[in-house]
């Protein structure tokens, strides 16, 4: 559906996105996630036709987003984090007045109109001027407008930023439900969110897609195994030493102790599945088991550490051009000879012409 390569976009010096590629699989929630400042908006500006890419190509259902602009955004449907309404009108007049701006056939426009509101719940606000409205509202009518022409791809931008938890809970309904008809982009900072809504995500940081995948395949990637939480009665010694007798068993973390229970945490391999043979050990030794669970790595667990990688190599990357400034050992003699009066900028004048100088001085100063 959506076909990005190498994009990239400069504000000046500022490098906001980084040589980026992905592709957007047709009749998907994607979730493009990412800490403040890290490029999401530019990129999704970028993908609507608002901006301009500094290099690259966005291919949206076939169409070029520079070389067949019309056709590309006809494809999207747009709600940035503020969505641009005219306050003065209603709901009704607004979305009339969208419909209009994109070219929805005139017979069309009033059945698409009452469509929208009724996908986004603005029947019974479809007369009130949007001023009076709640931002919970406006982000409806803003969601409404989106839908209008019936785009293939919705794209929203921090939609739920700034309203209220009940406010949050309808707007995360809508958006379940235009995934069964649209594919989705939706940026935000909230991992719950995500977690909540998308089917893959893109994680962004420095301006760089550093991981895409589903989150349960981002975790798989930067674990080499998984873990056991466990809870056994008896001494912590022989809960240990019956664990470690368990084949796959890489390493065994006491994390508490208490009234002759022990729990502990185990590292096994990635994709085994050893929580009968280590229950059998330790009900052989003597420590029956009184809990037992799979640690997991949740979505904010891989994007802590996913953009902590990227703010290293963003560091690693300063510290190698810093160098590559930095003067050469026969720069440095240079100016240290400088500095000594052994010789000048032009390699040439030195000490004996310093005394000459002052020879002369010397010399006017007696006259």
């Amino acid at each position: 559906m959506i076909q990005v390569e190498h994009l990239t976009k400069r504000y000046g010096s500022h490098l906001a996105v980084d040589d980026i590629s992905f592709e957007v699989e047709e009749g998907i929630v994607y979730g493009l996630l990412g800490p403040n400042g890290a490029g999401k908006s530019t990129t999704m500006n970028i993908l609507t036709g608002y901006l301009s890419a500094s290099s690259g190509t966005v291919s949206i259902d076939g169409h070029d987003i520079l070389e067949e602009a019309g056709a590309a955004k006809a494809c999207v449907g747009y709600l940035p984090e503020q969505p641009p309404l005219y306050v003065d009108m209603t709901p009704r007049e607004y979305l009339l007045f969208v419909a209009e701006l994109k070219k929805v056939k005139r017979a069309e426009r009033i059945e698409q109109v009452e469509q929208a509101m009724e996908r986004t719940g603005l029947i019974e606000m479809e007369n009130r001027l949007i001023k009076n409205l709640s931002k919970g509202y406006r982000q409806r009518v803003g969601l409404a407008a989106a839908l209008l022409g019936n785009p293939k791809v919705i794209i929203l931008d921090e939609p739920t930023v700034g309203l209220d938890p009940a406010q949050v809970i309808e707007i995360r309904s809508l958006i379940k439900e235009l995934g069964k008809d649209h594919t989705v982009i939706l940026s935000s900072h909230i991992l719950s969110e995500v977690s909540t809504l998308c089917d893959k995500v893109l994680i962004i940081a420095k301006g760089k897609l550093v991981a895409q995948g589903t989150p349960e395949e981002l975790a798989q990637r930067l674990t080499a195994g998984s873990a056991l939480n466990i809870t056994a009665l008896g001494e912590a010694d022989a809960v240990m030493n019956a664990l470690l007798t368990v084949p796959g068993v890489s390493e065994v973390q006491i994390t508490g102790q208490q009234n002759g229970e022990t729990s502990v945490t185990v590292q096994v391999p990635q994709g085994e599945d050893l929580r009968a043979a280590v229950s059998a050990a330790l009900a052989a030794a003597g420590c029956p088991v009184l809990g037992l669970t799979t640690a997991s790595m949740s979505l904010e667990d891989v994007f802590l550490q996913l953009t902590a990688q990227a703010g290293d190599e963003e560091a690693q990357e300063i510290l190698e051009e810093q160098e590559e400034d930095a003067l050469c050992p026969e720069d440095l003699e240079f100016v240290q000879d400088a500095v000594e009066g052994t010789v000048q900028p032009d390699g040439e004048i030195g000490q004996e012409d310093d005394a000459s100088a002052q020879a002369e001085q010397e010399e006017a100063d007696e006259k």
